[in-house]
């Protein structure tokens, strides 16, 4: 063997050997061989889910955080007015202010609002009402962005419950121009209702405090306002308490502050403990403004109880015995899980808007060993009949093309193996159609060279002027092929996705292979002895 071919060979061994031990080799100490492939969703169940973002109640949240803002904004400077309310759809009324005095109102929402929303003014008696209308870019934006926080957090709580390659992706919407559907898949995960609340409990933590005069606990809401005098005074607001009763228990209800004390933006972490009974409990950690708030407040409150909400329910409400600094518990009727869970939502942080399920779909372990064995069985068929109608054909030539396929398989999943890829059925398809492209760059070549035989041409003018002439016609087919993949990786779910990272690294390796291997392996025949006729 030439010397500068056996440098060849030598690096083909070299990349064989690697793909081949990235293919094999165990992913971590203890585990399996073949474990640093991962199985998706179709080969190893687990659970499929579409969830849709109600992004009308973050863009409904906002304009009520506004108005309250300008209706407290307006008391301040001494503006009179009669109501700042969110009104129909997503705008904000502001009625009553006096005429006299708009040059003030406009120097005071110009600024901060002008650039949101869309103001319209109509004055009628010395009185001015303003009509206040989200503009349409920035309604889509703010979509936009609640369906990206949601993503977010959904990423946080998936990979907390250690899920192994989730599938998390934006998918569509539901006739809106914005894509507000999230597609969910879990592989492995079998528990689909506590994934499904998982997955969508909002999650937000408030602290408040109770009202220290008629505050309850009431056994109803009317009882509660009746107490309060026939109405609950201004900066007060009723909330359901749940208390020790347990979700199956009697609610009862409380009065508690309207603005809270610490909200979920306080949050620094959140751990399961246990209280002073030995009961599983929420063990939660504020961050240093959260804890400045948090310690002067409790310190002010002395004897007081804070309402402990999550949700808009309360799940528990202590007396302030001392000053509390940067932590706190919740204490409940909690079961471990039920503690594990919560606190992994509020770690995870709040969603932005609540979920719908669109689809909900479990696929079992069974069926997903069903569809490995059938995967696998299918492409060793389809290897075995390229083998022999490669051989029957084209007789030792063949044997070449299938050392290629051979390398091209090897490499595909070694590159797999390198990068935790995860395999899906349609993954398997796209080993199978590998296959077949490997075959057809091959018979391209072989088919060029039993031409340049025919016109005449050496066995070895043949074979180099065979592959050099298909090379372009390989890359063509192969470039477009490739454009393809990239847009089904694009726009695909997860199992598209599969498909066409399998077959984009196939037709790489295949380059490689057909070009630069089956090339050597026609220098290696020939350079063994001098060949009267060429096998193929």
């Amino acid at each position: 063997m030439p010397k500068n071919l056996r440098w060849k060979f030598l690096f083909i061994a070299a990349i064989m050997a690697v793909a081949l031990v990235l293919f094999l080799s165990p992913k971590q100490a203890g585990a399996g061989l073949l474990s640093r492939i991962n199985l998706g969703l179709d080969l190893k169940g687990g659970i499929h889910l579409v969830l849709r973002v109600v992004t009308e109640e973050a863009l409904n949240q906002e304009i009520l955080q506004d108005a309250q803002r300008i209706a407290s904004d307006l008391k301040e400077r001494n503006l009179a007015f009669e109501s700042a309310t969110k009104g129909n759809g997503l705008t904000i009324d502001i009625k009553g202010l006096n005429a006299a005095q708009d040059r003030d109102v406009r120097n005071y929402l110009n600024p901060l609002f002008d650039k949101k929303y869309t103001i319209r003014t109509t004055t009628l008696g010395g009185k001015t009402d303003y009509s206040m209308t989200l503009m349409p870019a920035v309604v889509r934006q703010m979509q936009e962005s609640t369906v990206n926080m949601a993503l977010g957090t959904i990423d946080r709580r998936v990979n907390a419950l250690g899920v192994t390659e989730p599938t998390l992706q934006i998918y569509g919407g539901g006739g809106g121009d914005v894509d507000d559907q999230i597609i969910v898949e879990l592989p492995g995960i079998e528990d689909r209702e506590r994934v499904k609340e998982l997955l969508g409990t909002t999650a937000q933590l408030n602290l408040r405090l109770v009202k220290k005069d008629n505050g309850g606990p009431f056994a109803s809401v009317d009882s509660a306002i009746q107490a309060n005098g026939g109405k609950i005074p201004e900066g007060w607001r009723i909330l359901p308490y749940r208390g020790d009763q347990g979700e199956q228990g009697s609610v009862e209800y409380l009065v508690v502050s309207e603005v809270p004390t610490i909200t979920g933006k306080n949050l620094k972490d959140a751990r399961r403990g246990a209280d002073s009974n030995g009961r599983p409990a929420v063990s939660f950690f504020l961050n240093a403004a959260g804890a400045e708030i948090f310690a002067r407040t409790t310190e002010q409150h002395v004897g007081d109880r804070l309402a402990i909400e999550l949700d808009n329910i309360v799940e528990s409400a202590p007396v302030i015995q001392m000053r509390i600094g940067a932590d706190g518990e919740i204490t409940g009727n909690f079961t471990i899980e039920k503690a594990e869970d919560l606190a992994l939502l509020l770690r995870s942080g709040a969603l932005p808007a609540s979920l719908i399920v669109i689809e909900d779909r479990t696929v079992g372990a069974s069926l997903g060993n069903d569809s490995i064995r059938s995967g696998i069985t299918s492409a060793l068929i389809g290897f075995a009949m390229v083998v022999i109608g490669m051989i029957i054909y084209y007789r030792h030539a063949g044997v070449n093309a299938i050392w290629c396929l051979v390398a091209n398989v090897v490499i595909l999943m070694g590159f797999m193996g390198a990068v935790g890829a995860t395999l899906t059925l349609p993954g398997i398809a796209g080993v199978i159609l590998t296959i077949g492209m490997s075959v057809d760059s091959n018979i391209l070549i072989f088919e060029r060279i039993k031409e340049e035989l025919r016109n005449g041409k050496s066995i070895r003018a043949a074979v180099d002027t065979g592959f050099s002439r298909v090379f372009w016609t390989i890359f063509d087919t192969h470039l477009c092929t490739l454009v393809s993949a990239a847009f089904l990786f694009q726009f695909g779910t997860g199992p598209i996705r599969g498909f066409a990272v399998t077959l984009t690294v196939g037709l790489l390796a295949n380059m490689f292979t057909a070009i630069y291997v089956s090339h050597r392996l026609f220098d290696l025949t020939l350079s063994r002895r001098k060949l009267e006729s060429l096998s193929i």
